[in-house]
């Protein structure tokens, strides 16, 4: 099934045809011993991907439904949750929380920027914070968090480390037994989505549960939820003969075969594709006056949002673009209009780069703007080759 688009938004990104021929395999039943082999297998790669010496859980939902597993298996009712945000997602953590009555508070970084590590500090400095969460790359903003320098200070003020991996995971290193500075000091909570850096279709929600997270839930009596509670799902995980609730069947077949051809790349290659792509990305874009909105220190390989110069308008710069086959999406909140978000990760190559930004050097020009497309896509090349 070839893709007709190139769909380079923040989330679905272009799924390969390997993946869409195992996603429309013949449905069998979700307790039959090959599709209980494909799900074994699957997890099995998610524990690798995550290098966890807990559980994971692969589930019918979102990443919006594997913030709640994290949240409510391991923060009660009344006790205090700090988000760190550094975007419009990471607030996402806000209303979620609330709505299992934890109390939430939150520091919130300016658009484009990092968090300081010193707020963190005294904020956490106050006690009682069960848990913080921390989004990886934010979606709305392009920025990745530097969680090397906020590790430390949170697992120091003895709290869990939930990270939200939605636009990260296989894309960013996510070691969940790496540590920061002290034995102890690892990432408790990972989760993501099927659509981004692993390549699959929406549909999953994956988390991800290290030793103290779990440990987290057997302290808690109970918790304000049944299908995401992860008691009702360990026996599934570790057997997926057993039953539950229905899984997708074939999209734990796209999973599988996604999970598949992330470990063939090798995760170190992946990790350094994914850097090349954003860093060549938004130097290629440069040379057209257009901005990336957070500085490549805090710039994610996984997306990119860009300033548009001055005399582009965004509904018609899109538009155009997605008359050629080629989609992005626009900037949110008070950004939008202002900028657009550009996806560069997944099963994505460098071929598919140079004809995006060659197909932004012939929109801008035919909105009446200058645009050297040699040069842009020289730079991309050089700075992807050079990275």
């Amino acid at each position: 099934m070839p893709n007709k688009e190139m769909l380079l938004i923040p989330g679905p990104t272009p799924v390969v045809d390997e993946i869409y021929e195992a996603l429309a395999s013949e449905t069998y039943a979700h307790t039959d011993p090959r599709v209980v082999k494909i799900f074994k297998n699957s997890l099995s790669l998610t524990k690798r991907l995550f290098n966890t010496d807990g559980e994971v859980f692969v589930v019918a939902g979102s990443g919006t439904l594997a913030m709640e597993m994290a949240l409510i298996n391991t923060v009660a009712p009344g006790e205090k949750l700090l988000v760190i945000s550094h975007g419009y997602f990471g607030d996402r953590f806000i209303p979620i929380a609330k709505a299992f009555g934890i109390q939430v508070e939150s520091l919130q970084a300016e658009w484009g920027k990092h968090i300081q590590k010193e707020l963190v500090e005294e904020k956490l400095a106050e006690g009682g914070f069960k848990a913080v969460t921390v989004t990886h790359v934010d979606t709305s903003t392009g920025v990745m968090a530097h969680i090397e320098e906020l590790i430390p200070v949170v697992k120091k003020a003895g709290a869990l480390f939930i990270l939200d991996g939605v636009c990260a995971a296989a894309a960013i290193d996510e070691d969940m037994q790496k540590t920061y500075g002290h034995p102890d000091y690892k990432l408790d909570v990972v989760l993501t989505g099927s659509q981004k850096a692993i390549g699959v279709p929406p549909g999953l929600g994956i988390v991800a549960f290290g030793p103290k997270a779990l440990a987290a839930r057997e302290a808690m009596a109970k918790v304000p939820g049944y299908y995401l509670d992860i008691k009702n799902w360990i026996s599934i995980m570790n057997d997926p003969g057993k039953y539950f609730a229905t899984p997708p069947v074939n999209m734990i077949y796209a999973f599988n075969k996604g999970m598949e051809i992330v470990m063939a790349e090798g995760l170190n290659n992946r990790y350094r594709r994914h850097a090349a792509l954003g860093q060549a990305v938004r130097a290629g874009l440069k040379v057209y006056g257009m901005k990336p909105l957070a500085a490549e220190e805090a710039a994610a390989p996984t997306l990119s949002c860009i300033v548009y110069p001055e005399g582009v308008n965004d509904v018609e710069f899109r538009s155009r673009l997605a008359a050629k086959g080629m989609v992005i999406a626009g900037a949110l909140a008070s950004l939008a209009g202002k900028a657009f978000r550009i996806g560069h990760m997944g099963n994505v190559t460098e071929e598919m780069f140079v004809k995006a930004i060659e197909l932004v050097g012939e929109t801008l020009k035919e909105m009446g703007l200058e645009a050297n497309m040699e040069a842009a896509v020289e730079e991309f090349k050089k700075v992807y080759h050079s990275v």
